[in-house]
């Protein structure tokens, strides 16, 4: 390896993030980086040939490869400092730490920052960090868009603070330490995953949870063979339990599974091994539909509610919990339905309130697991504007968007139809649609442009690069800001939203909000703005002008996305 050499200038750096797929973790490596004053430029692994040739141009002072499931050229690493982020404790190696985590019930975990060597996850160790899981089990993607990516970011500053200091030498990986308590573990297969419908609902639980977003347990369900995701507790009744496996109930997509001791509602299913509509991740009473004709909807028992409203004095409270954000028509509908509800009511303020994905618009699985994909899109982009619309037109009371987590695209517009836009300081936004093939919808020409102005709407759109809080508050696209855990940030807004339903001025506060919502209909009606984005989606959606069909299906069959998010990304600084 060649001797490492601080910048120049002491502080600013040429990092490359090295990385399988430009998804949440490395786009806000790549947003805070560069806000830290770092030149940064993104490559995606795969291809050694591109890869080398990527980090020859760069030229890099710091290669940060951000949990990294592909192997690193050898020239690469050996030419340039290069640090694995790994999401496991020091000591922990293989692809599947947070997998074993959950299986395993362990209660506390961490994430480790490795020098790369021939061997993964073996390289001298740059800095570790770590946190409590718990006690309620944690889907893999909660864990991972939560606690370990929070740890990973603070992690590769302190990895970026240790690369400027040449004093500094990273630790030799030494089993024999107190603090390195993380062992070698093969990668998880099916085989370790399996659980059989008798065991106790808690096992069943971890078992899925740990498999949540990929690639879920294979398991057989009314005859059909599947994968399942999207598991929550089910309260059963001993007298309502039946044999294990049997599905008993289902709600809004959702199946109630009978276990060894109680019940599991399952929410998403993909259909395997030739089945029709495998490989598709979708409700799962859209893949066992032929099978539950006899079984009840019912809104009785606890376990599963993808979108809930509760009053809290003053405030009315509307629950989002729609799975990796993605909204179904039949979703969008059911929303809609819910918001006339909530704006119906006599409080002040209406909290919409997004779990784990705020939202990233219309149901792409759904959409291309149809049989006609362009008539379901476009049933879908209709409802979610019906939503949108709902928000926007809201004049009884004032309307805060809490945004715990990531949103994209319509998921974006959607948020920003509220008066007032409150982000975690974590939350990456992708405000634009052009990547998936898409001009857009949502009434976006509208509440895009009336927080940021035309200009800026135009680059956040045609650029299509992710944008972080700060950021966002910055340039006005939202309000603010606050930091904590997702629990301790709802809990904020919460009090926020009280705060501006008990303010003195509050009622002027509406008022100015209603002349606000007049004075835009006269000068162009939402019909107008309506329209106009429909008329381009209708050319996208039907005529495929941008490439929406095949852009949404390599999306869904391969998950990652169909292009590079903007070739800025190579050039970035």
């Amino acid at each position: 390896m060649v001797s490492w050499q601080v910048p120049r200038d002491g502080r600013a750096m040429r990092i490359l993030l090295l990385c399988t797929a430009f998804n949440g973790l490395t786009q806000r490596a790549w947003i805070e980086l560069r806000a830290a004053g770092h030149h940064v430029v993104v490559q995606r692994a795969g291809d050694d040939e591109v890869v080398r040739a990527a980090v020859a141009a760069a030229e890099p002072d710091l290669v940060i490869c951000p949990f990294l499931r592909d192997r690193i050229p050898t020239e690469v690493w050996r030419a340039y400092r290069t640090v694995v982020i790994h999401p496991g404790p020091q000591g922990d190696r293989g692809p599947s730490a947070l997998d074993w985590a959950i299986m395993e019930a362990e209660p506390v975990w961490g994430v480790t920052a490795l020098q790369a060597v021939a061997e993964f996850d073996a390289g001298p160790i740059w800095g570790s960090r770590t946190f409590s899981v718990g006690r309620d089990t944690p889907r893999k993607s909660a864990l991972y868009n939560g606690p370990v990516t929070d740890a990973a970011m603070a992690l590769i500053h302190e990895v970026v603070a240790n690369a400027g200091d040449p004093a500094f030498t990273p630790k030799p990986l030494d089993y024999n330490r107190a603090d390195v308590w993380g062992r070698p573990r093969p990668p998880a297969r099916q085989i370790d995953r399996r659980f059989c419908w008798s065991d106790p609902a808690e096992h069943v639980l971890r078992r899925i949870r740990a498999a949540d977003g990929s690639p879920g347990v294979h398991t057989t369900l009314c005859g059909t063979p599947v994968a399942v995701f999207d598991a929550h507790r089910g309260a059963l009744d001993p007298e309502e339990r039946r044999e294990p496996g049997t599905v008993v109930a289902r709600r809004h997509g959702a199946i109630l599974v009978c276990t060894g001791d109680g019940g599991v509602w399952v929410g998403q299913l993909r259909a395997r091994d030739g089945v029709a509509g495998a490989g598709y991740k979708l409700p799962a009473t859209s893949v066992l539909a032929d099978h539950l004709a006899n079984v009840p909807e019912r809104s009785d028992i606890a376990g599963y509610r993808d979108i809930g409203y509760h009053r809290d004095g003053d405030v009315g409270v509307l629950d989002i919990r729609f799975y990796n954000g993605a909204m179904s028509t039949g979703q969008c509908r059911r929303l809609h339905a819910a918001l006339r509800h909530a704006v119906a009511q006599d409080t002040r303020v209406l909290l919409l309130r997004g779990g784990e994905v705020f939202s990233n618009g219309i149901h792409l699985g759904v959409i291309e697991a149809a049989t006609d994909p362009a008539v379901e899109a476009w049933a879908n982009i209709v409802a979610i504007d019906d939503v949108c619309q709902e928000i926007i037109t809201c004049t009884e009371q004032l309307v805060v968007s809490s945004v715990t987590g990531n949103a994209g695209a319509g998921g974006v517009m959607l948020a920003l139809g509220a008066d007032r836009v409150v982000l975690r300081d974590s939350v990456v936004l992708n405000p634009h649609y052009a990547s998936m093939g898409l001009r857009g919808s949502e009434y976006w020409t509208y509440v895009l442009p009336r927080r940021v102005g035309e200009l800026t709407a135009r680059s956040l759109t045609d650029d299509c690069l992710p944008i972080g809080a700060a950021e966002a508050v910055r340039i006005g696209l939202a309000d603010m800001a606050l930091p904590g855990d997702p629990v301790g940030f709802e809990l904020a807004v919460l009090h926020y939203a009280a705060d501006l339903a008990a303010a003195a001025d509050y009622p002027l506060r509406l008022t100015a909000k209603r002349a606000r919502r007049a004075v835009d209909e006269r000068r162009k009606p939402l019909s107008a703005y309506r329209r106009a984005e429909l008329a381009d989606m209708a050319e996208d959606i039907f005529d495929d002008r941008h490439g929406f069909a095949r852009a949404r299906s390599t999306f869904i069959t391969k998950g990652a996305a169909p292009r590079a998010p903007s070739p800025r990304l190579a050039a970035s600084g």
